[in-house]
């Protein structure tokens, strides 16, 4: 049984989201919702059409971001959501990149 008292060792986990996910305010969603879960990282554009992320943290707050992602915004269409867990790096905030 785990003891919720012992602070567990953050994460990090790397994303891909593919589908209609830009133009939609799905890169300031994902930062709203990250923080809001007291999560590290950040969230870009790429050229391609999808959306990269990474997110540190704890393993509960990670996981439900990831469930998010599976959704988005209201205006998004997900097609899916490529998940690469990786060491932490230590991230201190959240942000957008261009």
């Amino acid at each position: 049984m785990l003891d919720s008292s012992i602070p567990q060792a953050p994460i990090q986990v790397h994303v891909f989201v593919s589908g209609r996910v830009q133009g939609v305010g799905y890169r300031m969603a994902t930062r709203d919702v990250a923080q809001a879960l007291g999560l590290n990282g950040w969230v870009r554009n790429l050229t391609d059409g999808r959306v990269e992320a990474v997110f540190e943290g704890s393993k509960e707050a990670v996981e439900k971001m990831v469930q998010w992602c599976h959704q988005g915004t209201r205006a998004a269409v997900v097609e899916d959501v490529a998940v690469e867990y990786k060491e932490p790096e230590g991230i201190s905030e959240f942000s957008i990149r261009r």
